[in-house]
């Protein structure tokens, strides 16, 4: 096992002593060659230990390289020299390496039938040929731990990355959710509300009338009990009086009935309840015919949140996972095999991108690919094929609609301010959409109208 010592002076990355040792801004020293070999191949420099973003270049540790040859030194002077080995069955020293057996012999056993015409060598020479033997064996091995620690540091990047992609998936979900409660939250009150104001002025309109019924009620009582009253008059006070009272009687108050719509019209505020609520929502949400795959995307390209959109912008540490393009552009996430599927793409005063299709055909050794699309480079606008690239003579696109119709295996390019034709190829089966930009200006997917029919 290495000492304490012997690990501070060793490399991270090759787990050895330092040999050129170089120095980090953030302290941390490495090799100079297993640094660069690290390094290799990624867009960004970090540090393999604290991943911190290096932006000067590493310096020479003359220290660090003093303390190695100091230590080496010490460790040479101070290791005991091992005592010469002895023959087990003659007790002789073990002077010769027999090069048939690949053992250690002594002068007895050179002589012996058992090693009758076997090549010698003197143990210092052997054991010199072998180490370089050793050294060149080595030295794959070594290169194929550096290719392991590249590959653990970059699933270990993976790993983050997907750690930092759920986190984010998972903000935007609340954040929908609760935009999505909210609406329903207030959608809720707003039909509760109109439920208890037709509640208050239908149960205040039976209060007023039941109170005109009592006023009502009391006058016919009192009619009713002067007339009892007049019945048990003398006939001289009956007679005097029965025209009054006769005329009283005739005067009985009209039964005002409820009619029509005096209940709570419960068919409005249930009826088709669960689809007008999802109706009224059509304004809360936006359709993308095209989502975009940020798996696809290059480390300096930047997709919005809701994966509708993409610019140029600064570089990124993003996984080299085998779905991630080497060039400025990112594929749709969704493939295309069959029926017709459409989608406009606003380029606004982007001054350099592509908009078309794609197609991966899986080979031996390669993915061949075969791509449509149109694009705007240097200030001229092109339509771009497997066949054929030819210039369009158009002055100003704002936005562009692709249409693909896999019935009749075509693909058109319209301009979506004008409704004229651009372009139009003939395709092949299993198609993804891609944008392609490297400037600031973004490309947008843009959202579909939403209709709904019963």
């Amino acid at each position: 096992m290495a000492s304490r010592r012997e690990q501070d002076l060793s490399c991270p990355i090759c787990c050895e002593l330092f040999r050129d040792p170089v120095v980090l801004s953030c302290s941390h020293s490495f090799c100079k060659v297993c640094l660069e070999n690290w390094w290799k191949d990624k867009p960004l420099k970090t540090c393999p230990v604290c991943k911190s973003k290096i932006s000067l270049d590493p310096s020479l540790s003359l220290t660090l390289k003093n303390l190695v040859e100091t230590f080496t030194e010490e460790r040479r002077q101070t290791s005991p020299s091992p005592a010469q080995p002895e023959c087990s069955l003659h007790s002789e020293k073990l002077r010769l390496f027999c090069e048939d057996h690949q053992d250690l012999v002594c002068l007895v056993c050179r002589d012996s039938r058992t090693h009758k015409d076997h090549s010698f060598t003197p143990i210092e020479e052997a054991a010199q040929e072998l180490r370089e033997q050793l050294r060149r064996d080595l030295t794959p091995v070594q290169e194929n731990l550096k290719v392991l620690a590249r590959s653990r540091a970059q699933l270990e990047s993976s790993e983050a990355h997907i750690t930092a992609q759920a986190r984010r998936a998972q903000t935007q979900i609340r954040a929908q959710f609760e935009k999505l409660h909210q609406f329903l939250r207030e959608e809720e009150e707003s039909r509760m509300k109109a439920l208890r104001e037709e509640e208050e002025q239908k149960t205040q309109r039976m209060k007023d009338m039941m109170a005109a019924v009592s006023r009502d009620m009391e006058a016919v009582s009192q009619s009713v009990s002067e007339t009892e009253e007049l019945l048990r008059a003398a006939d001289a006070s009956f007679l005097l009086q029965y025209k009054t009272a006769a005329k009283r009687l005739q005067q009985r108050p009209l039964v005002e009935d409820m009619g029509p719509g005096a209940l709570i019209d419960q068919a409005k505020h249930l009826g088709n309840l669960g689809f007008n609520i999802w109706r009224n929502m059509k304004s809360l949400v936006q359709f993308y015919p095209v989502i975009l795959d940020p798996n696809t995307a290059p480390s300096d390209l930047v997709l919005s949140e809701d994966l509708s959109s993409v610019r140029g912008g600064e570089e990124q540490e993003v996984p080299q996972n085998p779905e991630r393009r080497g060039y400025n552009e990112v594929l749709g996430s969704e493939r295309f095999v069959s029926g017709t599927h459409s989608w406009d793409v606003e380029v606004g005063e982007n001054q350099r991108w592509a908009v078309g299709v794609r197609e991966f055909v899986q080979g031996r050794d390669v993915t061949e690919e075969t791509e449509w699309f149109i694009e705007f480079s240097d200030g001229n606008y092109s339509a771009c094929s497997p066949s054929d690239d030819k210039p369009l003579s158009v002055k100003k696109l704002q936005r562009v609609r692709v249409k693909l119709d896999f019935g009749s295996k075509t693909l058109t390019f319209n301009d979506l301010d004008t409704n004229t034709d651009l372009h139009t190829g003939f395709i092949s089966e299993g198609l993804r959409p891609f944008l392609y930009t490297d400037e600031d200006v973004p490309l947008k997917i843009l959202p579909r109208n939403i209709t709904v029919t019963e």
